[in-house]
């Protein structure tokens, strides 16, 4: 990846949109432009999980406003990420496509532990270097993670189904503030946090610390009304409860700190803290200003100077699964070279690709220590649903399609594959069979092309003759596209291995 002294994080969360910009110097952070919008994308959710039109009507417009911004910056300095609502909303594969277009950057849709790691990232750096043990709370619009971490390594995450938004417009669905209402959210948020309270109690930190809004706003709140002398504490969170009681409508409720996009929020989000407060033992909570846009900006640095989490996640499926590390090695070589050599015949840049491939070559048999004769599939649902530090869901996916792909007949893929995605499901075919006998040696004088709508293969004569198990393995896979409605001609005339 390239060093870029511009960089840019786009985090699409469930509440709120955010764009921070920044300058890089020495690896540290410098904010140049910051822009907010207030989507509230959770309250589009309807009953079925669609996102509505309204919704999606007011995310488009918002990217669109931050695209104008980042007009210009490369693609690999700009990471925009999507959170909850689109982790849930069972036509965000619809909407996708249009929000990218509108931003003019790829969108991750991050799962809620990668999230909770990047938001521990954010926040790590906000805070001093100090050697205790943090537990950090964000509670979003959609849900709220949790981390234990000491320094700037995460060694706990968890998320959870509950956030601002959809607690509020759940049980304050008219603004009314009653005990009743705090009670049934509070019993609910209490309800989700008990799966989690044995590993994130107080016994195993010594920091309590709260970042972005709903943590922010009620700090505010409790320190610009004398409810409390800093952060959020017990009695403040007691106090600002009777506040709210005594208004009794939110639109009634008058404090100081209180801003008018939080408003519409804040009884769901102090449910929610109420009970994290309760089930986790928490007396007090400090509040940093680092948040999971921060912690997008500081994954790119890491990114973009070979200290890729990704590759660090790579490495530990790799020694958990016991992997046979030359074996992938050799099939990772040649994998590569082989797809340098196809992009170069379709015209492609080839590298945008070589990550992916790269690490399908290494992982593609993590499934062996499950099974060996169905290992493949082992190996893609591993990758399709494990947590994968670093790696957005749809990243997650294309590495599953490949590693799924890379044995066995190829009509489970279905049509909608694109030939950049065939090539690479080639170059991996191809280079399994090539190094079948598991040991070191030269590399196969192939010979890979594209001609028109068909594959093209060809090796020298002597080749294989010398090799008839790997000719016969070369003539099968032949059948296996032809199959598949695909066309790859193996042609034995003599050709050189540039």
């Amino acid at each position: 990846m390239n060093t870029h002294q511009t960089i840019a994080a786009v985090d699409m969360g469930s509440n709120s949109f955010r764009l921070q910009v920044a300058r890089v110097e020495d690896d540290h952070i410098y904010p140049l432009d910051a822009l907010k919008d207030t989507v509230r994308f959770a309250g589009g959710l309807d009953a079925h999980g669609m996102l509505d039109e309204k919704s999606q009507q007011r995310a488009l417009q918002a990217l669109a406003r931050f695209g104008e911004r980042l007009r210009g910056l490369p693609r690999d300095a700009v990471r925009a990420v999507a959170t909850n609502t689109l982790r849930v909303a069972r036509n965000a594969n619809d909407f996708l496509p249009r929000a990218e277009a509108a931003l003019g950057f790829p969108i991750e849709v991050i799962a809620g532990r990668e999230e909770a790691r990047l938001i521990y990232v954010g926040a790590a750096h906000s805070l001093p270097a100090t050697r205790e043990k943090r537990l950090v709370v964000d509670i979003g619009g959609g849900s709220t993670e949790f981390i234990i971490g000491q320094q700037y390594k995460a060694l706990k995450t968890e998320s959870l189904l509950m956030g601002c938004v959809s607690f509020s417009l759940k049980y304050f669905p008219d603004g009314k503030l009653t005990k009743l209402a705090f009670r049934d959210a509070e019993l609910a948020a209490r309800s989700e946090l008990q799966a989690i309270a044995r590993e994130f109690g107080k016994e195993h930190w010594q920091l309590a610390v709260g970042t972005s809004g709903t943590a922010r706003s009620l700090a505010d709140m409790m320190e610009q009304n004398a409810f409390s002398a800093g952060g959020i504490t017990l009695d403040g969170m007691e106090k600002l409860r009777a506040a709210m009681l005594k208004a009794g409508q939110i639109d009634l409720l008058s404090l100081n700190g209180l801003r008018a996009d939080r408003r519409p929020v804040l009884p769901g989000g102090f449910a929610i803290m109420a009970a994290v407060f309760a089930e986790l033992g928490i007396e007090r909570m400090t509040i940093t200003l680092g948040a999971l846009r921060d912690g997008v900006l500081y994954d790119l640095i890491g990114r973009q100077h070979q200290q890729d989490m990704r590759e660090k996640t790579v490495g530990q499926f790799k020694r958990r699964y016991h992997v046979d590390i030359p074996q992938q090695e050799r099939v990772s070589s040649v994998a590569e070279h082989l797809y340098r050599l196809l992009a170069a015949q379709m015209g492609i840049n080839a590298e945008e690709d070589m990550d992916a491939l790269r690490w399908a070559a290494k992982l593609h048999e993590i499934g062996l220590s499950i099974s060996h004769t169905t290992y493949h599939k082992h190996s893609a649902y591993i990758l399709q649903h494990a947590d994968m530090p670093g790696f957005s869901s749809h990243e997650q996916a294309r590495l599953a399609q490949l590693v799924l792909a890379h044995r066995g007949g190829l009509k489970k893929l279905g049509s909608n594959v694109s030939d950049r995605k065939w090539a690479q499901i080639l170059a991996l075919r191809l280079a399994v069979i090539c190094c079948r006998n598991r040991i070191d040696q030269p590399r196969p004088p192939l010979s890979i092309g594209r001609d028109g709508a068909r594959f093209t293969l060809s090796a020298p004569d002597d080749w294989l003759l010398g090799n008839p198990l790997t000719h016969t393995a070369l003539l099968q896979e032949q059948e296996e596209w032809r199959d598949a409605g695909m066309q790859l001609h193996l042609s034995a005339n003599f050709a050189i291995w540039e």
